[in-house]
């Protein structure tokens, strides 16, 4: 079989980092998966949130292509078009006033940190600040990005981290302000919980910590990697609550399939933070990378894809909601638009992955029991229950 030869060089080659799923994938179309033995699978899990447009979109593809003709790289050294362009972009979506290309999340949560930081800096004229994170929280895999993340066993091994980090419960304003002190510069948060089980936050806690930071003049911080780019029915998780931050981290969706992050400021954080030297990189904000964000942005415009996302959103709940009144071992349904969690109990999430892996259903988990599913943005009612169907059979 072809699948187990690629796979045997794989483990010959590739550092063991990933518990990867037997299947070896080879091209796509629309929102469907093709492996080596050209085995199809409903794809309901888009590269963890990335692939907002499905496989082997048009208008996108052709983008790069032509991009690719014209210019790859020239570094930060020199403007370029496609940045220009994929920024004005960003700020017309976000009310935001300045971003940052980064090449992954993990880099745009390295910048909001390092923006926070400065901020405060120039605000007292020391370092030394803390910064609050949340318990349960993901927020990238790097020194900096692990100090904030709020699950133990992605910490510990690293450790010492970067100091003055103090975690507090999601959705408990009160575990916030207990921790608040003339250190304190930024809090930072999921606006929905993603890799910690698909928990959005509540109204109350956004709105109480708004007023928190505004008080105390700390930075209110949100990584908005997973549940940005249309992803809960708005542009960005935070318009639908009505709470802005002072930064913004994105990416995943941002780019389409192609690697590319940012951290956006508002006015105050952009006034206040990096000046010129404190922060770079090498390929943030390439022709190629902006390329593709400038036209994800184009073809939400036109394919009204936030919209989209409002509209099924409710019934890819009621399906769902169907299938917990269905079987005892799902207990709870949670998420907003394409981003929901089904939390199991008694069945190994594992099982039910490999289970639909073999229905011809790709889906993923979050945290250590929740059934993840995060679907490109272009599906249509067909495919929710063709998703419903194959899931179905997998937990019988």
């Amino acid at each position: 079989m072809k699948t187990t030869n690629y796979m045997e060089q794989s483990e010959e080659n590739i550092l063991h980092t990933y518990n990867r799923y037997p299947i070896v994938l080879e091209r796509g179309e629309g929102v469907y998966l093709y492996d080596a033995d050209n085995k199809k699978y409903l794809d309901f899990a888009a590269g963890i949130a990335v692939n907002a447009l499905g496989y082997a979109h048009p208008a996108y593809t052709k983008a790069l292509q032509d991009q690719m003709e014209k210019l790859i790289h020239i570094s930060n050294l020199y403007y370029n078009i496609p940045m220009m362009e994929a920024g004005k972009k960003v700020i017309e979506a976000s009310g935001m006033a300045k971003v940052f290309f980064t090449n992954s999340g993990t880099e745009a949560i390295e910048g909001a940190l390092k923006a926070a930081k400065k901020y405060a800096f120039s605000r007292d004229g020391h370092a030394g600040h803390s910064i609050i994170a949340m318990n349960h929280s993901f927020h990238g895999r790097s020194v900096g990005a692990l100090s904030v993340t709020g699950t133990a066993h992605y910490r510990e091994p690293f450790e010492p981290l970067m100091g003055n980090v103090k975690f507090a419960d999601f959705n408990v304003l009160d575990s916030v302000k207990a921790l608040v002190d003339d250190t304190t510069c930024a809090v930072i948060l999921e606006p929905v919980q993603g890799e910690g089980g698909i928990y959005p936050a509540s109204q109350d806690f956004l709105e109480g910590l708004r007023r928190l930071c505004d008080e105390k003049d700390i930075l209110l911080i949100f990584d908005e990697i997973q549940c940005g780019m249309g992803r809960t029915g708005d542009y960005f998780a935070w318009q639908g609550y009505g709470v802005k931050p002072d930064i913004m981290t994105c990416a995943k969706a941002l780019g389409g399939g192609f690697p590319v992050g940012a951290f956006v400021l508002n006015e105050k954080a952009a006034a206040a933070s990096l000046k010129p030297g404190d922060h770079g990189t090498t390929y943030g904000g390439n022709p190629l990378a902006c390329t593709a964000v400038s036209q994800i942005f184009d073809i939400f415009a036109q394919e009204q894809l936030v919209e989209h996302v409002q509209e099924l959103s409710p019934y890819l709940e009621k399906r769902l909601d169907e299938l917990a009144a269905e079987f005892s071992c799902i207990k709870a349904r949670r998420g907003k638009g394409f981003m929901q969690g089904l939390e199991l109990d008694g069945v190994p999430v594992g099982d039910v992955i490999n289970r639909a892996m073999e229905n011809g259903l790709l889906v993923i988990s979050a945290g250590a029991n929740v059934l993840r599913l995060v679907p490109p943005l272009i599906i249509e009612k067909t495919h929710i229950d063709e998703m419903t169907e194959k899931l179905r059979n997998s937990l019988k």
